[in-house]
């Protein structure tokens, strides 16, 4: 009796409906704004712009990361931080938040194992800004499980290339002030891009020599595994410099170059980046300089598109990509062409996040 009890217990199990991402209202992306009071929150958005569903967070958020079965969303603080918050996005509740070891910082950014068991985390030893990649046993109430080292300083983005457990990580090479993050080592950064075993070997790097103070900052996948990185210029601005990168495991990085007349307009700072949905353009944004700028994805020049405070990115599933700004505004951003989507009374933090 008690093995068939067991038994029908397990089928009543597996006949409970497990909550999925359409519980959340089918959010398209998620993005961290400020609104008029001071309040930050993490907020749900449809493909056009609506708001679905928001979380308030402790401070000012950066990104977050969905996960990939269950509507579960985990917003990172904007580094140097604290906090990351694990939110129910079905039922707005708060479910986990998890906090570094000490002597370390949440650099803003993390990403799931593909069935979504584990979380890594990007972090920084506070001092000398070592990286190092948390992880989190998501699958049984986050609980931090270990760690290994970035292979660089100052990792920001990491993500997990399409269809494997190889994660990439962005190690923009710059040793910042645990206080109040004010740049240590601008005379001899390195920054690289580098391809990790979940366990933390290294399989691949790659370095800027001719560029070292070209922070590598963001990243985006193209359906392919083609790896795209947005840059943050740290040396002198005298002459323009690419701040967008290709490159796919084996061959030689791209850097993707704007038209001349676009070379200035960036102010040497891309703040975030993403494929279109068929992975034919990537785009990077600029709110110092206050542009959209699109290549195609073997790095030649399209268009651009101006729009002040522009940061937040993501693919549009009507072909081109999303963009949001410090205004409040949602806006399809393609062949040229800014057309608004929606507008709150809301700042849009750095980035869009696109689920699925």
């Amino acid at each position: 009796m008690k093995r068939r009890a067991f038994l029908a217990s397990l089928v009543a199990a597996a006949a409970i409906p497990r909550a999925s991402w359409a519980d959340a209202g089918n959010p398209a992306y998620l993005a961290a704004a400020k609104d008029p009071s001071g309040g930050y929150a993490l907020w749900g958005l449809s493909e056009t712009g609506e708001r679905l569903f928001s979380q308030s967070l402790p401070g000012r958020g950066h990104a977050a990361t969905a996960h990939p079965i269950r509507p579960e969303a985990v917003a990172f603080a904007r580094r140097p931080g604290t906090f990351a918050l694990v939110i129910d996005c079905a039922s707005g509740a708060l479910t986990a938040r998890l906090t570094p070891p000490e002597g370390r910082q949440f650099n803003g950014h993390g990403v799931y194992s593909e069935d979504g068991t584990v979380l890594f985390t990007s972090e920084v030893v506070a001092e000398g800004s070592e990286g190092r990649i948390g992880i989190w046993d998501a699958a049984q109430g986050y609980r931090r499980i270990g760690e290994f080292a970035s292979n660089g300083i100052g990792p920001h983005e990491i993500r997990r290339l399409p269809g494997s457990e190889v994660l990439v990580v962005a190690n923009g090479g710059i040793q910042t002030d645990p206080s109040d993050r004010t740049p240590l080592n601008l005379d001899r950064m390195r920054p690289n891009l580098s391809y990790l075993s979940p366990d933390g070997a290294v399989l691949d790097q790659v370095e800027l020599p001719d560029m070292w103070q070209n922070s590598i900052r963001h990243l985006a996948l193209g359906p392919d595994g083609l790896v795209a990185f947005a840059m943050q210029w740290q040396g002198d601005l005298a002459e323009p410099v690419p701040l967008l990168g290709l490159h796919r495991r084996g061959t030689e990085v791209i850097l993707a170059e704007p038209k001349d007349a676009e070379m200035f307009a960036m102010q040497g700072y891309a703040g975030s980046i993403a494929f279109s949905p068929d992975g034919a353009e990537v785009a990077i944004t600029s709110p110092k300089g206050g542009r959209v700028q699109a290549f195609s994805a073997e790095g030649a020049p399209l268009w651009s598109v101006p729009r002040a405070d522009v940061c937040g990115l993501g693919p549009c599933a009507a072909g081109g990509f999303v963009a949001t700004d410090g205004q409040g505004a949602v806006a399809r951003v393609a062949a040229g062409r800014f057309e608004p989507l929606s507008s709150a009374n809301l700042s849009w933090d750095n980035h869009l996040v696109a689920l699925g």
